[in-house]
This record gives structure tokens, C-alpha cells and sequence, in this order.
């Protein structure tokens, strides 16, 4: 979360040049420098280099008839054979001894409750305020969307615009994404599998990027310390919201696409 954190320290930076002036040092150039690198190694590394070096993995596949025992492995994505009736020692991936199941256990259930639980909690996350400023004995509450037309007011419209999307857009259509796609299985929808199936890899892709104002307000709280001159304190939407964060990654990561596929047919058809 390098490239997340760096926006919630622009955004505090934004926050704090009302307070104090700030020279941007060294060591911010090189974190920028850090990100990019970080980028471009992890865009050049393939996890499957890894197990070929460390182990050869099975290359035999089974008869025709026996296809619908293959499972692939949630974490070396190695596609192993597991039986029907098969023990616990049998359900382990041959390659790096992870545990094996055809579907996520209880994915419907986990992710409703995950789902719901987030949108009971976005709530209180907008109606109050995720911190207060208190400058010389005055408090000053600032709610998300307060903080939003703060940086559109000081002029700061592409900023204004990052957070928004990233606090305000993003868990609502994560949660709206989420919700349809549980409602779907739950019907049977067979409409545009492929279509949702790229939905849920975005819900599960974007949900880190919710963090910005709660990197931001971890940077104001740690660093505004000035007494009765100015301190910055957290409020109780600031923990809802980083609440509906965490839930909404831990939902979309119980969510088994798979059975977008099982609940229309599709598996079958193809068997």
C-alpha cells in the first residue's frame, strides 16, 4: 500500500499548510523513487518463475473422465487433482502443501455477513466526523465529505477530486458491486458471467485505495502536537470508516467467483 500511503501524505500535506510551512526533504523524493521501483519490479516478477525454481510442479493430467477432480490451488494457482471423497492429507497442493477446497468454505454466507456489516457501518462514517482540529481551545469537526470541500475551497481540485473518488465512490460501489454479485448467485443469474466475473476482480482490486484518509489522519495525528495552539484528534467516523474498509477487502476476499458459474449452470454445461 507504498502508492496509497504517498497520496495520504499529500493530502495531509494539503491539510497542514494551513497550520505550518512545509519543505518537502530527500527522503520524500526517494520514497517517490521507492514506489516506482516497487512498480516496476513487482510488474516484472511472476509468482509461477518462483515454483518452477524452487519446485517442479506435476505435469500429468488426468483421463477426460476424471477432469471435474481437478482444483487449483488458492495459493501457488497450481491446478492439482483432488478426489471426490478425498481425506485431509489428500486435499493438500502437491507443490507447496496448501490446502485445497473446490469452493471457498461458506463464501455466501461469510460475505453477506461481511457485506452487510460494512453498510451498517458506512453509516456513522459519513454522519460523523473522522477528526476534530482544536486550535486554541476551539474544535473544529471535520467529516469525509467536509474534508473534501475543504480542498476544493483551498483550490486543490485534483486532490479534492482523488479523495473523493477514493473515500467516498469507491466503498459505495464496492459495496453496491458486492451486493449485486451475491444477489446474482443467489438467483442463478446466467447474464453476463464474464462481465461480472471482471466486476468482482475490480471490487477485490480497488478496495486498498479507501485508505487515503485514514494514512492522512494517521500522518495529522502523529505530527500535530502543539498544545493549546493546534492538535488534531481522531473521531468516531474515522474508525467506522476504516472499519468499512477492512470489511469490504475481508468480503469481496470470502466472495468465490466460481460460483457465479456453478449457481448459473455453466460448470456443468461445460463438463
Amino acid at each position: 500500500m507504498t502508492e496509497v500511503f504517498l497520496l495520504g501524505v499529500l493530502v495531509a500535506y494539503a491539510k497542514l499548510l494551513d497550520l505550518a510551512t512545509i519543505d518537502i526533504g530527500p527522503s520524500m523524493i526517494a520514497f517517490v523513487g521507492l514506489i516506482v521501483t516497487v512498480v516496476a519490479a513487482d510488474a516484472a516478477f511472476h509468482t509461477s518463475d518462483v515454483w518452477d525454481h524452487v519446485k517442479t510442479a506435476p505435469t500429468a493430467l488426468p483421463p477426460l473422465d476424471q477432469r471435474e477432480s481437478l482444483v487449483g490451488c488458492h495459493a501457488c494457482h497450481l491446478v492439482c487433482r483432488v478426489p471426490e471423497h478425498a481425506g485431509h492429507d489428500e486435499r493438500r497442493c502437491p507443490r507447496c502443501g496448501a490446502t485445497v477446497h473446490r469452493r471457498k468454505p461458506n463464501s455466501l454466507s461469510r460475505s453477506w455477513a461481511l457485506a452487510v456489516a460494512a453498510v451498517i457501518l458506512y453509516i456513522p462514517a459519513n454522519l460523523y466526523p473522522v477528526m476534530t482540529v482544536i486550535s486554541f481551545g476551539r474544535g473544529d469537526p471535520s467529516t469525509i465529505l467536509g474534508g473534501v470541500r475543504e480542498l476544493f475551497a483551498a483550490g486543490m481540485w485534483p486532490l479534492a477530486l482523488l479523495v473523493f473518488f477514493a473515500s467516498v465512490t469507491v466503498p459505495v460501489l464496492k459495496l453496491i458491486g458486492l451486493v449485486s454479485l451475491l444477489v446474482s448467485v443467489q438467483r442463478r443469474s446466467r447474464w453476463r458471467l464474464h462481465d461480472r466475473t471482471a466486476l468482482y476482480r475490480i471490487v477485490e482490486a480497488v478496495g486498498r485505495w479507501s485508505m487515503i484518509d485514514i494514512f492522512m489522519l494517521s500522518i495529522l495525528v502523529a505530527l500535530v502536537r502543539l498544545g493549546s495552539i493546534a492538535t488534531i484528534e481522531p473521531g468516531v467516523g474515522a474508525i467506522s470508516f476504516a472499519s468499512v474498509v477492512v470489511l469490504t477487502m475481508f468480503a469481496a476476499m470470502s466472495f468465490d467467483p466460481r460460483l457465479l458459474w456453478d449457481a448459473a449452470g455453466a460448470n456443468r454445461d461445460a463438463a
